[in-house]
C-alpha cells in the first residue's frame, strides 16, 4: 500500500488528492506531489521519502505549507497472520512546531488513529 504513492489520498487523513508521483518511488527522495484542504480551499505540496525499509519502514516528510512540515515514521510488525502498523509524527519546521507537545499529540493521535483505519481499509480490501 505504502509503495503505490497514488493512493496517498485514500488513506491519508487531509490529503485531496495526487497531481504526481516521481517514477522512482517509494526510494529515498522520491516525492509525492499532492493536494490537501477542500476545494477552493486546496493548497499544492509534497511528501520527500527518507527511508524506505519495506516491509518494515518507511520514513517520510510531508509538507503542508503554511501549516508547515512533518516527519513522520511507519514501523510495521508481523503479528499472527497479519501485522501492527505504527505511526509517529512530529512538526520538523513552520508553525506547527510552536504548538505545546500535549496539543499536538491530541490532534495527532485523532488524525493517525483514522488514518491506520483508513489505511487497514484499503489493504485488507486489497489482500
Amino acid at each position: 500500500m505504502l509503495a503505490d504513492g497514488w493512493l496517498f489520498p485514500t488513506w491519508v487523513v487531509g490529503s485531496s488528492r495526487m497531481r504526481s508521483v516521481d517514477d522512482s518511488w517509494p526510494q529515498p527522495g522520491a516525492k509525492l506531489h499532492h493536494s490537501f484542504g477542500v476545494w477552493p480551499m486546496l493548497v499544492n505540496d509534497e511528501t520527500v521519502v527518507r527511508e524506505w525499509d519495506a516491509p518494515r519502514r518507511a520514513v517520510i516528510s510531508p509538507k503542508g505549507w503554511p501549516v508547515g512540515e512533518a516527519l513522520v515514521t511507519i514501523d510495521v510488525k508481523p503479528r499472527r497472520g497479519g501485522c501492527v502498523v505504527r505511526i509517529q509524527e512530529k512538526a520538523q519546521k513552520g508553525p506547527a512546531t510552536l504548538i505545546p507537545n500535549f496539543v499536538m499529540d491530541l490532534f495527532l493521535h485523532w488524525r493517525n488513529v483514522e488514518t491506520l483505519r483508513r489505511l487497514a481499509f484499503v489493504a485488507e480490501g486489497r489482500a
